[in-house]
């Protein structure tokens, strides 16, 4: 690639604040000119000189079309894109894919290296712990009470699997050995002085490094030649935790019980996965996955722990003729098995070797694995990780005794925390199913038994009335010796297998049941009844019941999220319902799906139907916590992208309405965006810390104050609007759908091997089939974002001709700026907009074949993104995009050089695999596109 930025139209004369930043800058620049150049060097030395030369044709062509819309350009791009042979374009998409990736690892380095400039200056950044702990002591709020408002939290970000994951992890590894060279090259220029003989040749051998993984990226296959397995998936999501949860978490809790003046901080962010229980329309999930998942996220946790025994082994060689021991360390030590005479004198070597042998005996016991080192042979495992953390404390408090402070900070506390946040089970791992497939089972096992003959068929009175006698029936169902279906059977493994794994991993193994569709009272007493049927519920309704599983509905499409409140209060007024609940633990969790709802309705009204809800779900539940004690947990179904309930999280947090939060949130981490914010260590902690400062900041600030009638008036107004024009366009425009399958990958995306689930539903071409996120997906890799502005311009200008344009005008300036809701969502907008291109999506409206049609849509598209530029403008007073984010305008602006070439390489290739001509190069190409857009894009990708 270019060893030189992006060229620049000429500056003007600068004032200081542009010359500082671009001096801010300059470190970006210059490591993104580095990898450029250590890959071009790689691409001359593999491909050839012409193979060089011609990446470089295609980039300078792609940045003319982009600067000056230049036909020229667009002409001369069309033919020299034509003319490639397959070979060629593979070639070239890897060289354009793997600079994007290499951008992001140098843009990544720079967002770490601006934020520890700004605090070493004192300051501290919006979104930080730091920041939030002091507008907790300006409001007057004492530490300790920070820490008891943290005692009873649950913050939890949950990852799941999903078709945009298009990373290998082969790719992912060496990608995050780039950024610890990175960052290892900063701290060579950091200390180095002037005339400082041994700096070149640091930096040099660090070069070598650089571009001996750079070479490694090249030569290793950006593709699987299978489609990705479950199994597959839950190893990538597990690399995340290696090189990053088990480490920084507890890095984080130590940060902030030292700003809280050391306070102990009880465990309250704590990590989840859907990844091998998630089986809601992905038949290669049942109870093998959910148990290899487990095991797999046992035996990651127990390594780790291993690992820091046996270097907790090696750095407490005190001995015990210099310093005092606790006698309950001296017996931890006595009832060792270790007699060498080399550790006679030390017993806490002799306590660590015997824990070693413990847990290499658990690792065996639970998952089959063996230790990597053995002193004494593995025995006597530990059956819980709290009999693991009660010896841990052993020796904490016996070094705390001794003054040993210094020894516990390093290593044991760390390990301390990291046992009791991830236990034997490192991630509660939940269920999720849709609805229809319980109804099945029940219907099933009911006619068997000849309870109810047609349960299906029972209108939702008669279900309730089954359901709740059945609750009170000590009995179960299944019929001994009687023959189910596989689906009945492998259904009912499933809460079978979850039992027999909460006893072996412990309660916080498995804690959710979530229902997708919840759409009727009986879909959650459904799930009530098959953990009767399993023991995962015990006693009966009306008799001491217990629930194991916090049953979730999960609420996704407009009208469920308007039917949330009225099912859970009428779920909880049944008989027995609260106090069942209330005995389970007083926990309630409410998912909200925004990807079904946003490709329902459209951007707006999907986040003011979810706003709504959340209003009235907190109405209901302050009722059930003064009579039942029952908590309520918001669990957000938040996608990668701004379509999908993505874009920052901390301004999301805030925005939620008043009494949401109260220190309890589930959230989900989807796609290409967990490598984006949790592949770089560092920056995987400021983003869990976000979720810990904005749950602090709207538990006991209450930063969201009711918004005024009018302001809900108007919103209520913009919905119906945006809602009637993005509907207009989706479901009501006769060919849309031949469009939106013509003008975006959405087939080829298909047809990867990326997700271990189908794109669609169904075996159809109908939208409302498809799934959610690759429809998101698809907008965004033709770089129209649809999902992500369309509807809200239309609003807007309605709204004005209805009200009066000054009068209304004033109203949604005056909402812009004391809304959170109204000012976050407006965020988002203008953050999809600035990474969207109409001129890139005309290309791709190209590959539809009907002109007539691809005219007339792509000018109705045309049509509503101006009206939507400018009504941000008009509201927000900003003529530019992220007026307000320039960070991310940085980004973009050194960033799209180099991904809006794959853009058109990838229509190029679509088109000839379309007519025919595709061989395997082709094929392979359109997917390598896909996977460099995506890195590129990162939230909208």
């Amino acid at each position: 690639m270019s060893a030189t930025a992006p060229a620049a139209a000429p500056r003007p004369a600068e004032t200081t604040p542009a010359r500082r930043a671009r001096d801010n800058e300059k470190p970006l620049v210059e490591d993104i000119r580095l990898l450029g150049r250590l890959l071009g060097d790689v691409i001359r030395e593999q491909e050839g000189e012409d193979a060089f030369d011609l990446v470089e044709r295609i980039r300078k062509l792609s940045v003319a079309f982009r600067r000056d819309a230049d036909h020229e350009a667009d002409r001369a791009l069309k033919s020299l894109l034509k003319s490639l042979s397959g070979e060629q374009a593979v070639s070239v998409i890897r060289a354009f894919t793997y600079f994007s990736h290499l951008a992001n690892l140098a843009e990544d380095r720079h967002h770490i290296r601006r934020r520890v400039i700004h605090e070493r200056a004192g300051d501290t950044h919006e979104g930080s712990i730091e920041v939030a702990l002091a507008r907790l002591r300006w409001a007057g709020i004492a530490p300790r009470a920070v820490a008891q408002m943290l005692a009873g939290s649950y913050v939890s970000p949950v990852l799941t699997a999903h078709p945009t994951e298009v990373q290998r992890k082969s790719i992912l590894d060496a990608e995050r050995m780039i950024a610890r060279l990175l960052s290892e090259r900063d701290e060579i220029k950091s200390r180095a002085l002037p005339r400082d003989a041994l700096a070149p040749r640091e930096l040099a051998a660090n070069e070598a490094q650089i571009r001996a993984r750079v070479m490694q990226l090249w030569q290793t296959r950006l593709l699987r030649f299978s489609k990705l397995t479950v199994a597959d998936e839950i190893e990538n999501a597990l690399s995340y935790y290696e090189a990053t949860f088990l480490r920084e978490i507890p890095r984080l809790y130590a940060n902030l019980e030292r700003d809280l003046g050391h306070d102990r901080v009880a465990s309250f962010l704590r990590m989840g996965m859907w990844i091998g229980g998630d089986r809601d329309g992905n038949p290669n999930v049942g109870p093998d996955t959910l148990e290899l998942a487990l095991r797999r996220q046992c035996e990651v946790a127990l390594r780790h722990y291993l690992t820091e025994v046996h270097f907790l082994g090696s750095e407490l060689s005190l001995s015990a003729t210099l310093v005092p021991v606790t006698p309950a360390l001296q017996e931890l030590a006595d009832r060792s098995p270790d007699t060498s005479e080399h550790r006679v004198d030390e017993p806490y070597r002799r306590a660590l070797t015997a824990m070693y042998a413990r847990l290499a005996a658990s690792l065996r016991a639970f998952t089959g694995g063996e230790a990597a080192r053995h002193v004494l042979a593995p025995q006597n495992p530990y059956a819980r990780a709290e009999d693991f953390l009660g010896d841990l404390n052993v020796i904490r408090d016996s070094l705390l005794a001794s003054h040993g402070e210094a020894l516990v900070a390093q290593r044991l506390g760390p390990l301390i925390r990291a046992v009791d946040v991830f236990g034997f089970h490192l991630a509660t791992l939940d269920l999720r199913q849709s609805s229809d497939q319980h109804e099945a089972v029940l219907a099933e096992l009911l006619a068997v038994a000849r309870i109810e003959p047609d349960y299906a068929a029972l209108e939702e009175p008669a279900r309730r009335e089954v359901l709740l006698r059945l609750l009170c029936d000590a009995r179960p169902l299944r019929v001994i010796g009687a023959e189910y279906s596989d689906h009945a059977r492998r259904e009912l493994a499933v809460f079978e297998t979850a039992c027999r794994l909460r006893e072996q991993f412990g309660a916080q193994a498995i804690k959710h049941y979530i229902i997708s569709h919840t759409e009727t009272v009986s879909d959650l007493l459904e799930v009530l009844l098959l953990q009767k049927e399993v023991g995962l519920m015990t006693g009966t309704l009306d008799d001491a019941g217990l629930a194991r599983l916090i049953v979730v509905p999960l609420f996704e499409t407009i009208e469920d999220l308007r039917n949330a409140a009225p099912i859970m209060r009428e779920f909880y007024a049944l008989p027995g319902i609260a106090r069942l609940v209330q005995r389970s633990g007083a926990e309630q969790d409410i998912m909200l799906g925004y990807s079904d709802s946003n490709k329902d309705g459209g951007i707006f009204t999907s986040n003011w139907e979810l706003y709504q809800a959340e209003i009235a779900l907190v109405q209901l539940f302050e009722t059930l916590a003064a009579s039942h004690k029952i908590r309520l947990r918001m669990f957000h179904g938040r996608g990668g992208t701004v379509g999908r309930g993505g874009g920052p999280s901390y301004e999301a947090i805030l925005a939620q309405p008043p009494g949401t939060v109260r220190g309890q949130i589930r959230l989900t981490e989807q796609g290409e965006v967990i490598g984006s914010k949790y592949a770089n260590p560092e920056i995987g902690r400021r983003n869990l810390e976000t979720l810990v400062a904005a749950t602090l900041e709207a538990t006991l600030l209450q930063p969201t104050k009711t918004a005024p009638q009018a302001f809900m008036e108007a919103a209520e107004q913009l919905s119906q609007a945006s809602m009637r024009s993005y509907r207009a366009l989706v479901y009501e425009t006769p060919g849309f759908t031949e469009y939106f399958f013509g003008a975006t990958p959405i087939r080829e995306i298909a047809e990867l091997n990326i997700g271990s689930r189908p794109a669609s539903r169904k075996a159809s071409q109908r939208i409302e089939d498809l799934r959610a996120i690759p429809w998101s997906f698809s907008w965004g890799q033709c770089r129209l974002t649809l999902n992500g502005w369309y509807g809200f311009g239309s609003a807007i200008e309605q709204f004005l001709g209805d009200m009066g344009r000054k009068e209304g005008l004033a109203l949604l300036q005056k909402m812009y700026r004391q809304w959170p809701f109204f000012r976050t969502l407006l965020s988002n907008v203008d953050m999809v907009l600035a990474k969207s291109d109409l001129a890139l999506a005309s290309r791709y409206a190209q590959l539809v074949g009907d002109a007539r049609l691809r005219k007339r849509v792509f000018a109705t598209l045309e049509a509503e993104w101006q009206r939507t530029v400018e009504a941000l403008q008009a509201i927000t007073g900003e003529k530019q995009r992220l007026a307000g984010n320039p960070a991310l305008q940085r980004s973009i602006r050194h960033r799209f050089p180099y991904i809006d070439p794959l853009n058109h390489l990838q229509v190029e290739l679509v088109r000839r695999y379309r007519e025919g001509h595709g061989d395997e190069e082709v094929h392979q190409g359109i997917h390598m596109s896909i996977n460099g857009i995506a890195a590129g894009l990162r939230n909208t990708g």
